[in-house]
């Protein structure tokens, strides 16, 4: 009965929210950027905006490629001929790839050349290593993301394959966008909208909720929160794949200077979801499943160069930097 009590309660988890502008020197925007290493799928919103420039679609369609190794033996990642073609030449990111963090070996290899290993009781104490227990209670498929080309020619004698992140683009039109005031977390009531508000709608535009809330959909009774401005067309685009962080620093980057020419919107946002079954989030922080699995990212930017950012993991996970 108490298995059945918790798989009914809700999943929940801890939301941190702060403000900043990114001309501050002591902005942390690109250091909690840089160290969320395990990032599966990138989403920017831009309201007002019914194609991307150029130069950002340019950006978007370059995000890869990363590697799939098939039976890699874990000694492999600590040769001295691999830690000096990959590790003292740049950064290299590996992990296991369809295992299940709470259950499974799983392995993580950070850019900093530290290998981070989630062992099975068996497993650990066969190892002889030194340890510590997790918090949450064989050999794989592992993904790579390097920036070196000699990838494919390094791993040649197990069976690896080149993959680019998918990407998905559309333009929402006559979309429900919450007013937001860029000093105001909480909002203002009938002047602007809260943060956490905003996080909701995001999560529901991401996966296409419906959000009229007319009394006969019974899929979904959510809508835009209060006060609401409607805009003729939003420009959506979805990366998935394996994504560096690297990568998402030139995003954000240009999309800080989205606004460097007058636009019709206020803002954009840039969202980032990490793998569910990374051994980490941020750093070397502890990352379990549970019932969610979430750690991810938000940023909302705002045309005077001020900034929201939200990052949320589970409620079993260390609390975000």
């Amino acid at each position: 009965m108490a298995t059945l009590r918790r798989l009914r309660e809700a999943p929940r988890h801890l939301l941190v929210c702060e403000k900043s502008n990114f001309g501050n020197h002591k902005s942390r925007h690109r250091h909690l950027v840089q160290t969320h290493y395990y990032n599966y799928r990138v989403s920017f919103l831009i309201p007002e905006c019914g194609i991307l420039s150029e130069e950002l679609k340019n950006l978007v369609m370059n995000a890869g490629p990363y590697y799939f190794v098939n039976n890699l033996p874990l000694h492999e990642l600590i040769t001295p001929e691999f830690i000096s073609t990959f590790i003292k030449k740049g950064s290299c990111y590996a992990l296991t790839y369809n295992t299940n963090i709470d259950e499974d070996n799983t392995v993580a290899l950070l850019p900093n050349g530290k290998l981070i290993l989630s062992l099975d009781k068996d497993t650990y104490e066969e190892t002889g290593l030194q340890g510590h227990p997790s918090q949450f209670s064989g050999r794989k498929i592992m993904k790579f993301s390097s920036e070196e080309s000699t990838m494919m020619s390094y791993f040649s004698k197990y069976q690896i394959q080149e993959h680019q992140p998918k990407v998905a683009l559309s333009t929402l039109r006559d979309l429900q966008c919450p007013v937001l005031q860029s000093s105001e977390l909480e909002g203002t009531p009938e002047v602007s909208c809260r943060a956490l508000e905003l996080f909701d709608w995001l999560g529901a535009v991401f996966s296409n909720v419906d959000l009229n809330n007319e009394p006969n959909n019974f899929i979904s009774t959510y809508c835009c929160p209060e006060p609401s401005t409607v805009v003729a067309k939003a420009y959506l685009c979805t990366i998935t794949g394996f994504i560096l962080p690297e990568k998402i620093c030139l995003l954000l980057e240009h999309l800080c200077h989205y606004f460097d020419e007058p636009k019709l919107a206020p803002w954009v946002t840039l969202s980032v979801q990490g793998f569910a079954d990374s051994p980490v989030s941020w750093e070397k922080n502890e990352h379990g499943f549970r019932k969610g699995g979430e750690h991810l990212y938000n940023f909302v930017i705002f045309n005077n160069q001020d900034y929201w950012l939200q990052m949320a993991v589970g409620a079993n996970d260390h609390c975000p930097p």
